[in-house]
């Protein structure tokens, strides 16, 4: 899928949590994950920028979604630790969660496409493919993108953010 798809995944795959959150009184906490959500959406993607990577291949793991996990995790756990307002362990859980969940929902997205993924590689190099619809479909792409809005604002509703 292309950028569109991408954010509308990870959008309609973050909305239950964001849900979750708004409910529990963390509204900060769910618009920074929108906003991740949105903007680490192409990470994955990197490996089409890097020599000798393949595209689709390590970056497009769930190995990879837990590297970044760790990684975001981390930047949470530290932002914790200096901002008073929230404790290092929920900030380097959401941050694991939230960086775990990027990079999956990127791997759902180019699921649905003919091409499909490795996500068990290296330990299997089988490949899963839905073939729903090619990457470059501007359909598919615009639909997955509706889904994402559509689910945002059904969280942004049901939560009486708007409305």
């Amino acid at each position: 899928m292309y950028r569109q798809g991408h954010i509308g995944v990870g959008l309609l795959l973050y909305a239950p949590a964001a849900y979750a959150m708004v409910s529990a009184g963390r509204l900060v906490l769910a618009i920074v994950g929108f906003g991740v959500m949105i903007w680490l959406a192409m990470l994955p993607d990197v490996d089409m920028r890097l020599p000798f990577v393949s595209h689709r291949g390590p970056t497009h793991t769930l190995g990879f979604a837990v590297i970044v996990g760790l990684a975001c995790g981390a930047i949470g756990w530290v932002l914790g630790t200096e901002l008073t307002r929230f404790e290092p362990q929920l900030l380097g859980s959401f941050g694991f969660g939230l960086g775990a969940l990027v990079v999956v929902a990127h791997l759902v997205a180019d699921w649905l496409t003919p091409m499909g993924i490795a996500p068990f590689w290296p330990l299997s190099s089988h490949r899963f493919s839905l073939g729903f619809a090619r990457a470059s479909s501007t359909l598919a792409n615009g639909f997955l993108f509706v889904l994402g809005a559509g689910a945002t604002a059904v969280v942004l509703w049901f939560t009486g953010l708007i409305g």
